[in-house]
């Protein structure tokens, strides 16, 4: 198990001043992304497409500071309303997924998208819940839609040999382990979580247990190492389901955290425990998104954090137990 980096944060700098600098801090794999919400800073999606050249290069740096690729990430709506939008991010998550079987990379990190509430409807609409009924009639609708599109891509993937993790994110069709299961149930064994406990605190789901249900049926491509902390002063008035900024922190009901921030290290110890369980052994690749602090520091600390938490050998025979 490594301990990585998506490298969005350090969209600034050169990807080799990026690979320097995390080989320097022991950083073992990174996830880069090449389109959508994570953008392309350091690799440029139709650039490096079926360039041997330009794919040779990318190789080779990551080769000289000892890192690898976990994934290639390309966050976006492939389900969006606006056909225009919706082809975009499915170009954007077609392309990326043909770039990682062309540079051996095992997987491509997105999210499910979320279709609009109708066909007449224009804009995405997250169902929350089933009543009144035009809602539970809108749900099925959009799991309609899901199914008939994520057929087809997982169809794609699996022509190409590579995973699509899927980021559970509310605001999304799926945000929670029951509905990314339903999705691989209705597609592909290719399909399966970018497994990011940082969304799943907040909706109050025990994140080991999570990790067991969907590791038990081997349904975890990635990981993310995101932290969130859940403010009790905040959420016992206005609840989680919060829409105030998120630059407000005082005045928030939660907010993502660097790892320990959020919960200490025991629980890390935890989640890594519960993964080596189910037999994922890919990389942690800590996702920095906490407004508190710099995203260097953030990277920092988290990485201390996890370096101390993972296990590096493989587990010795049970002479105890004989």
């Amino acid at each position: 198990m490594d301990v990585g980096v998506l490298t969005v944060p350090l969209g600034d700098q050169s990807l080799e001043d990026a690979l320097d600098y995390l080989s320097g801090l022991g950083v073992g794999a990174v996830e880069l992304g090449c389109g959508g919400f994570p953008g392309e800073d350091h690799v440029d999606r139709e650039r490096h497409l079926n360039d041997e050249g330009a794919q040779a290069e990318l190789r080779d740096l990551l080769d000289e500071y000892g890192i690898y690729a976990s994934a290639l990430a390309t966050h976006n709506n492939p389900l969006h309303p606006d056909d225009e939008r919706a082809s975009r991010a499915d170009g954007e998550l077609r392309e990326a997924i043909e770039l990682a079987a062309q540079l051996d990379v095992d997987a491509v990190t997105c999210f499910s998208g979320l279709p609009a509430g109708g066909p007449d409807d224009e804009v995405p609409n997250w169902i929350t819940a089933p009543w009144p009924t035009e809602h539970a009639d809108a749900h099925e609708y959009q799991w309609e839609v899901a199914t008939e599109y994520w057929r087809d891509l997982a169809d794609h993937a699996d022509d190409h040999g590579v995973d699509v993790a899927i980021e559970m994110h509310p605001n999304m069709l799926v945000y929670e382990p029951s509905g990314m299961l339903r999705l691989r149930e209705a597609t592909n064994e290719r399909i399966g979580a970018n497994f990011d406990p940082s969304h799943l605190y907040w909706q109050g789901i025990d994140v080991p247990e999570a990790i067991r249900f969907l590791g038990e049926r081997d349904a975890i491509h990635h990981f993310h190492a995101k932290d969130t902390k859940v403010y009790g002063a905040n959420s016992r008035l206005k609840g989680v389901l919060d829409t105030t900024s998120y630059t407000e922190e005082i005045d928030r009901s939660w907010l993502f955290r660097s790892v320990g921030y959020g919960h200490g290290e025991e629980h890390w110890k935890d989640v890594v425990s519960a993964l080596r369980m189910v037999g994922y052994d890919g990389a942690l690749s800590i996702e920095h998104e906490d407004s508190l602090t710099s995203s260097r520091e953030g990277l920092e600390k988290a990485i201390e954090v996890l370096q101390r938490s993972v296990f590096e050998t493989t587990p010795g025979e049970a002479y105890w137990a004989e």
